[in-house]
Protein backbone atom coordinates (compact mmCIF):
# COMPACT_ATOMS: atom_id res chain seq x y z
CA UNK A 1 0.00 0.00 0.00
CA UNK A 2 3.05 2.46 0.41
CA UNK A 3 6.22 2.84 -1.40
CA UNK A 4 8.14 3.76 1.32
CA UNK A 5 8.01 5.16 4.81
CA UNK A 6 11.22 7.27 6.19
CA UNK A 7 11.65 8.79 9.55
CA UNK A 8 13.95 10.90 10.70
CA UNK A 9 16.88 10.05 13.65
CA UNK A 10 19.83 11.81 15.01
CA UNK A 11 22.00 8.89 15.68
CA UNK A 12 21.92 6.56 12.62
CA UNK A 13 23.61 4.29 14.95
CA UNK A 14 21.26 3.98 17.62
CA UNK A 15 18.43 3.47 15.48
CA UNK A 16 19.93 1.22 12.74
CA UNK A 17 20.84 -1.53 15.54
CA UNK A 18 16.96 -1.25 16.85
CA UNK A 19 15.60 -1.69 13.22
CA UNK A 20 18.03 -3.96 12.80
CA UNK A 21 16.71 -5.96 15.93
CA UNK A 22 12.79 -5.60 15.18
CA UNK A 23 13.18 -6.04 11.48
CA UNK A 24 15.27 -9.73 11.66
CA UNK A 25 12.12 -10.64 13.95
CA UNK A 26 10.05 -9.89 11.00
CA UNK A 27 12.40 -11.65 8.55
CA UNK A 28 13.26 -8.56 6.65
CA UNK A 29 16.82 -8.60 7.38
CA UNK A 30 18.65 -7.41 3.74
CA UNK A 31 19.22 -3.56 4.76
CA UNK A 32 20.67 -1.33 2.29
CA UNK A 33 23.07 2.07 2.70
CA UNK A 34 22.48 4.86 -0.38
CA UNK A 35 25.15 7.22 -1.03
CA UNK A 36 23.24 9.96 1.11
CA UNK A 37 23.79 8.01 4.49
CA UNK A 38 20.45 6.22 4.39
CA UNK A 39 19.54 3.10 5.40
CA UNK A 40 16.88 1.33 3.76
CA UNK A 41 15.30 -1.89 4.45
CA UNK A 42 13.13 -3.61 1.36
CA UNK A 43 10.77 -5.87 1.09
CA UNK A 44 8.69 -6.45 -2.27
CA UNK A 45 5.39 -4.50 -0.67
CA UNK A 46 7.58 -1.47 0.53
CA UNK A 47 10.56 0.11 1.87
CA UNK A 48 11.45 1.46 5.08
CA UNK A 49 14.41 3.69 5.83
CA UNK A 50 15.79 5.78 8.78
CA UNK A 51 18.06 8.98 8.32
CA UNK A 52 19.47 12.54 9.37
CA UNK A 53 17.28 15.26 8.11
CA UNK A 54 18.61 16.66 4.43
CA UNK A 55 17.92 20.02 5.85
CA UNK A 56 20.41 19.53 8.82
CA UNK A 57 18.40 20.10 11.25
CA UNK A 58 17.27 18.36 14.29
CA UNK A 59 15.09 14.94 13.56
CA UNK A 60 11.65 14.70 15.55
CA UNK A 61 9.22 12.66 15.84
CA UNK A 62 5.54 13.14 14.80
CA UNK A 63 3.19 13.60 17.85
CA UNK A 64 0.39 11.36 16.51
CA UNK A 65 2.03 9.83 13.83
CA UNK A 66 2.43 5.90 14.22
CA UNK A 67 3.74 3.08 11.79
CA UNK A 68 2.16 -0.40 11.84
CA UNK A 69 4.09 -3.70 11.15
CA UNK A 70 2.20 -6.50 10.34
CA UNK A 71 3.08 -9.48 11.95
CA UNK A 72 1.70 -13.40 11.21
CA UNK A 73 0.99 -14.28 15.00
CA UNK A 74 0.80 -13.21 18.60
CA UNK A 75 4.64 -14.52 19.23
CA UNK A 76 5.89 -12.40 16.71
CA UNK A 77 4.15 -9.60 18.00
CA UNK A 78 5.85 -10.48 21.36
CA UNK A 79 9.28 -11.32 20.00
CA UNK A 80 9.12 -7.82 18.06
CA UNK A 81 8.35 -5.89 21.12
CA UNK A 82 10.93 -8.02 23.12
CA UNK A 83 13.80 -7.27 20.49
CA UNK A 84 12.86 -3.60 20.16
CA UNK A 85 12.74 -3.51 24.30
CA UNK A 86 16.48 -5.06 24.09
CA UNK A 87 17.77 -2.91 21.56
CA UNK A 88 17.19 0.57 22.81
CA UNK A 89 13.56 0.58 22.22
CA UNK A 90 10.81 2.00 25.45
CA UNK A 91 7.78 0.15 26.23
CA UNK A 92 4.47 2.33 25.50
CA UNK A 93 0.89 2.30 26.15
CA UNK A 94 -0.53 -1.10 27.27
CA UNK A 95 1.50 -4.84 27.08
CA UNK A 96 1.18 -6.32 24.38
CA UNK A 97 -2.15 -7.84 24.17
CA UNK A 98 -5.38 -9.05 22.46
CA UNK A 99 -7.82 -5.91 21.71
CA UNK A 100 -11.17 -5.57 20.60
CA UNK A 101 -11.87 -9.56 20.90
CA UNK A 102 -14.95 -10.70 19.04
CA UNK A 103 -14.85 -7.61 16.54
CA UNK A 104 -14.09 -7.74 12.99
CA UNK A 105 -11.15 -5.46 13.86
CA UNK A 106 -9.66 -7.81 16.66
CA UNK A 107 -6.11 -7.57 16.97
CA UNK A 108 -3.31 -8.74 18.91
CA UNK A 109 -0.61 -5.48 18.79
CA UNK A 110 2.42 -4.11 20.98
CA UNK A 111 3.51 -0.73 20.77
CA UNK A 112 7.22 1.04 21.67
CA UNK A 113 8.78 4.18 20.67
CA UNK A 114 12.31 3.74 18.73
CA UNK A 115 15.63 5.24 19.90
CA UNK A 116 14.52 8.55 18.26
CA UNK A 117 11.14 8.85 19.28
CA UNK A 118 8.94 7.28 16.81
CA UNK A 119 5.80 5.20 17.44
CA UNK A 120 5.61 1.91 16.23
CA UNK A 121 3.16 -0.82 16.08
CA UNK A 122 3.57 -5.07 15.46
CA UNK A 123 -0.15 -5.90 14.63
CA UNK A 124 -1.37 -9.06 13.66
CA UNK A 125 -4.79 -9.05 12.43
CA UNK A 126 -6.90 -12.15 14.30
CA UNK A 127 -11.19 -13.01 12.69
CA UNK A 128 -13.59 -12.04 15.26
CA UNK A 129 -14.37 -15.85 15.55
CA UNK A 130 -10.53 -16.82 16.68
CA UNK A 131 -10.69 -13.97 18.86
CA UNK A 132 -14.01 -14.93 20.32
CA UNK A 133 -12.88 -18.41 21.59
CA UNK A 134 -9.16 -16.74 22.88
CA UNK A 135 -11.25 -13.91 24.54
Amino acid sequence: MFSHIMVGTNDLEASSHFYDAIFAVLGHEHRFVDHLGRIFWSTATGNFAIARPIDGLQATHGNGMTIGFACDSDRMVDAWHAAGVANGGTAIEDAPGLRDAGTPMARYNAYLRDPAGNKLCAMHFIGAQEAGATA
